[in-house]
C-alpha cells in the first residue's frame, strides 16, 4: 500500500503543481471535476446507508458555486448574490424533496438535509480554492496552501504508520481512525511547517518573486497541519456510519476523490482567511 500511495504521489504531485501554475481555466475545470465526483461520492456514501440523497443535485450544486466563484458572481464576502445563489439553491432542493414526498418517500427531510449538506460542504468549502489562486500573487500563495496538505499527510503517514505504529502507537481518533496516532499527527505538524517553508525558500532561490516568505509560508503550513487533520476525520464519521472503507477507487492506494479533497476543503478556507487577514 506504501508503495503505491508513493508511486501515484510522485506523478501526480509535479503534475498538480504545473496545473497551479497554469491557472486559469484548466486549473478550474480539473478542481470542478475533481469536486464534482466528490459530491457523487458523498451522495452514494449516504446511498449505501440507506438514505436516498440526490447525487445530481449535489453535483449541479456544487458546480453552480464553483461557476460563481469563477466568474466573479461569489466573491468570498456577504454580498447580496451570495444569498441569492445560496437561497435559490435552498430553495430549488426544497422543492425536490417536497415533490419526493408526496411520491412516498418517508424520508424526503432526512435525504434533503443530506442533499444541502453535500452541497455546501463540498461546493461552498471548495470553492474557496479559486478565491486563493485569484489573490495577488495567487499562484504562489496556492504553492504553498494546497501542497501543505499533502506534506502533513505524507508526515503523518510515514511518522504515524511507520514509526509510531510500531513502537508506540497512541490512537488519535480510537473510534473514527484507529489508524491514526498522536505521534502521525506531530510528525504531519512538522512536516507541514518543516517542508512548506522550505518550498518557499526553495521557490526563492530559483528567481521566483513570490508573496509568501518562508517565515508566513512555515506558519501557513503549522496552521493547516493543525486544522485540516479534523476534516479527514470529518469524513471518516460519514464513512463509519454506514461501514465503507473508501469513498471511491479513482486514485489507486489513495482512495476516491472524497478521500483526496477531504482535507483540501478546509485548506481553502483556512488558507484563504489567514492570508487575507493576517498575511
Amino acid at each position: 500500500m506504501f508503495r503505491q500511495r508513493a508511486l501515484v504521489s510522485l506523478v501526480l504531485t509535479p503534475l498538480a503543481f504545473w496545473i497551479i501554475y497554469i491557472g486559469g481555466f484548466p486549473f478550474f475545470a480539473i478542481l470542478t471535476v475533481l469536486l464534482g465526483i466528490a459530491g457523487w461520492e458523498f451522495a452514494r456514501l449516504f446511498q449505501a446507508g440507506g438514505f436516498r440523497p440526490a447525487g445530481f443535485l449535489i453535483v449541479a450544486g456544487v458546480v453552480a458555486i464553483l461557476l460563481g466563484r469563477y466568474f466573479g458572481i461569489l466573491r468570498g464576502e456577504p454580498f447580496a448574490n451570495d444569498a441569492l445563489v445560496f437561497t435559490a439553491i435552498l430553495f430549488l432542493v426544497m422543492v425536490f424533496y417536497i415533490i419526493a414526498f408526496e411520491r412516498g418517500s418517508l424520508r424526503a427531510g432526512t435525504d434533503m438535509l443530506i442533499t444541502l449538506g453535500g452541497i455546501f460542504y463540498i461546493g461552498f468549502l471548495g470553492s474557496f480554492l479559486p478565491l486563493v489562486h485569484a489573490l495577488p500573487d495567487g499562484i504562489w500563495w496556492m504553492m504553498v496552501t494546497l501542497p501543505a496538505v499533502w506534506w502533513v499527510d505524507s508526515g503523518a503517514y510515514l511518522i504515524g504508520r511507520q514509526w509510531g505504529g510500531r513502537f508506540i502507537h497512541r490512537p488519535f481518533s480510537p473510534r473514527l481512525s484507529p489508524k491514526k496516532t498522536w505521534e502521525g499527527f506531530i510528525g504531519g505538524i512538522l512536516a507541514g511547517t518543516i517542508v512548506n517553508a522550505l518550498v518557499c525558500l526553495g521557490l526563492q532561490a530559483l528567481g521566483t518573486p513570490i508573496d509568501p516568505t518562508p517565515l508566513q509560508s512555515g506558519i501557513l503550513g503549522f496552521t493547516l497541519a493543525v486544522l485540516t487533520p479534523l476534516g479527514d476525520l470529518g469524513k471518516s464519521l460519514f464513512k463509519r456510519q454506514v461501514g465503507i472503507k473508501d469513498s471511491g477507487t479513482l486514485i489507486p492506494g489513495h482512495g476516491g476523490a472524497l478521500d483526496r479533497v477531504d482535507t483540501w476543503l478546509w485548506a481553502g478556507v483556512i488558507g484563504y482567511y489567514l492570508i487575507t487577514r493576517f498575511f
